[in-house]
């Protein structure tokens, strides 16, 4: 770093990604400001400026040592490597520069006094960081998968039977499917669709919950997803449509001859067909003499996979839905969470996997709405959004969630009705 590269960086104070310390502090006090920004999106820390961005310099003998030795080697934990340099600002002073990049092993804890505290960015300050946040720093770290969470006052006569039924014995051919209450809850728990809870009787799981339960929402309100349709480009139009859509999230299927048929759709069906009518049009001439066929505005496959990612990737320790709102020149889905640790927008867009609720993912694939390999953001959103409309979608991700846009096309006639279309295609 330059000393006008720094000298900048002070003028434009403290922020979210840089802190100022004096060098006189205790080692746990850096650490605290060192795990915080491991904890976030990584920054730099200017050691000898005070808090209004006056310049004290380095007054400690060793310092380079004494913060790598001591702070990083005794107080930080799991270990991270920052890089270390002095910049001099003139004759007397000098200012030491640690700049940290995102951590990928997350939480990182200060380890002080037999105690380990967890610490968080917000805005310019360092503080400790909530039950919630922890939650999703150590899902982020891949220490704690949120799907398995038992969901509070759930119970087998929560989950629509008839779907697991179909899901063991149609979809996995199982040839033990359970006859018993007591036969499922075995089953269900050793499958991660229940848990068992201590001094009481078993519960649902989150992933239980979403697939398999009657009525999700009921007993987990983040399970549904918010539909919105607006006449103009942005919110402060009329709304068409708005509502919040509550279903397991698989279909109920049923065997017809070997001919798998769907019986009750799940909650993408239903935000499809709920959807239909704001994203297509009708032909002018009635197919087959006896209905209209629908053309859709936007790619059917792309549209089903960009709504099976939110569910599948979403991070569940948040109470915000699911939310899918149509405007009229673009149509937007927005999955609640930050993409995890050191996966990128860019990395994603490659071809590169991390899910984040592996179960759930599994499941979706074994019914057919998820692409086998994973690939469906690179084969099937990306290409064909950009073929119908003649623009790339575009994503968006920030700590709070993962956004894609796709621009309205010229109107493509779908499949028949009737055909069965996996929600991967």
């Amino acid at each position: 770093m330059t000393k006008s590269e720094l000298l900048e960086i002070i003028a434009n104070g403290e922020s979210s990604g840089v802190e100022f310390k004096r060098d006189d502090m205790r080692p746990e006090q850096l650490a605290k400001e060192i795990v915080a920004l491991a904890n976030f999106h990584g920054g730099i820390i200017l050691v000898g400026v005070e808090d209004d961005g006056g310049i004290s310099g380095v007054q400690r003998e060793n310092l380079e040592e004494w913060v790598m030795d001591t702070v990083f080697g005794r107080y930080v934990h799991p270990m991270i490597l920052p890089f270390f340099e002095t910049v001099q600002v003139d004759d007397r002073r000098r200012v030491a520069v640690i700049s940290l990049t995102q951590g990928t092993a997350k939480p990182y804890v200060v380890r002080h006094g037999d105690r380990e505290e967890i610490f968080v960015r917000a805005g310019s300050t360092s503080r400790k960081a909530s039950r919630e946040q922890q939650a999703r720093l150590f899902a982020l770290g891949g220490m704690l998968h949120a799907e398995l969470l038992p969901v509070s006052g759930t119970g087998l006569a929560d989950l629509d039977m008839a779907r697991l039924q179909d899901y063991l014995g149609q979809v996995m051919l199982d040839p033990d499917v359970p006859t018993k209450a007591q036969q499922w809850v075995k089953r269900l728990v050793a499958l991660g669709f229940m848990t068992e809870h201590p001094g009481g009787d078993a519960v649902c799981t989150i992933a239980g919950t979403v697939l398999f339960a009657r009525r999700p929402r009921r007993a987990l309100r983040q399970a549904g997803v918010r539909w919105m349709a607006f006449a103009g480009t942005d919110m402060s139009y009329e709304a068409l449509d708005d509502g919040v859509l509550d279903a397991p999230l698989v279909g109920l299927w049923c065997d017809d001859g070997g001919v798998r048929t769907l019986e009750q759709g799940g909650l993408l069906e239903r935000l499809m067909e709920r959807m239909r009518p704001f994203v297509t049009d009708e032909a002018a001439e009635l197919s087959h003499g006896v209905r209209r066929d629908s053309a859709w505005h936007y790619p059917a496959p792309a549209l089903r996979e960009a709504v099976v990612n939110a569910f599948a990737h979403r991070d569940w320790t948040r109470v915000e839905d699911v939310e899918v709102v149509r405007y009229i020149d673009r149509l937007e889905v927005k999955s609640p969470g930050a993409l995890l640790n050191s996966m990128t927008v860019e990395k994603m867009l490659a071809g590169q996997r991390s899910p984040r609720n592996p179960l759930i993912v599994d499941i979706l694939r074994d019914y057919g709405y998820v692409d086998a390999r994973g690939m469906g953001v690179r084969t099937k959103i990306v290409p064909l959004v950009t073929k119908a409309s003649g623009m790339a979608p575009e994503f968006t991700a920030t700590e709070d969630y993962l956004a894609v846009r796709m621009f309205r096309g010229q109107a493509r006639p779908l499949r028949p009705e009737g055909a069965r279309a996996d929600a991967g295609d």
